[in-house]
Order: structure tokens, then C-alpha cells, then sequence
């Protein structure tokens, strides 16, 4: 795998299996924040637990993660810089076929 000065990344299991853990710690935060300010009642109550959860997944990942033989603290912050980098060129090539797929379906 290549990053985005082209410098070979090599991304092994266990790294593979932190990104994935610290995004969906993320992710829970994220939905956690949404539910929590806009729901009501039982939803609010569920986006406060969403929130917290994702919390815990993510702090205890990044703390299993520096403490262990995984990673140093230097590791850890250029590990969550490339799982943001991946993030962002996902998103933006995801918004742009969309883009794509809207103005094909409105321009016919």
C-alpha cells in the first residue's frame, strides 16, 4: 500500500484491526453526538450510551494499542493519521460519484 507521497505502507494485521476499531469507536462518538442532541426520550438515552461506548472502544484501543508491543505513541498518531487520510479519500471519492450519479440521473 502507498500513502500520499508514495513511500511504501506496510499495514499488518494487527493495524488493520486498530483502525478498524479506533473508526468504529469514532463512528459511535459521531452517532452517539447526533442521537443524543437531536432525539428524545429513549433516543437521547441511546446516543448518550452510543457516546459512551464509543468513547471506551476508542481510548482503551488507543491505550491497548501504545502500551502493547503493537506500537509506540509515535506509531499510534501516524496510524491514526493514515486510518484519517483513508477516512477522507473515501468519503470525498464517495461524494464525488455521487455528484457524478446525480447529474447523470438529472440531466437525462
Amino acid at each position: 500500500m502507498f500513502d500520499l507521497v508514495a513511500t511504501s505502507v506496510e499495514i499488518g494485521g494487527w493495524q488493520f484491526l486498530v483502525i478498524l476499531l479506533l473508526v468504529f469507536g469514532l463512528f459511535l462518538i459521531l452517532a452517539g453526538i447526533f442521537t443524543a442532541y437531536f432525539g428524545s426520550g429513549k433516543s437521547r438515552t441511546i446516543g448518550v450510551v452510543l457516546l459512551v461506548v464509543g468513547l471506551i472502544v476508542g481510548l482503551l484501543t488507543a491505550y491497548l494499542y501504545h502500551e502493547g508491543d503493537l506500537g509506540s505513541a509515535h506509531a499510534l498518531g501516524a496510524l491514526v493519521w493514515e486510518a484519517f487520510l483513508v477516512i477522507l479519500a473515501a468519503v470525498i471519492g464517495a461524494l464525488v460519484a455521487v455528484g457524478i450519479f446525480l447529474v447523470a440521473i438529472m440531466k437525462s
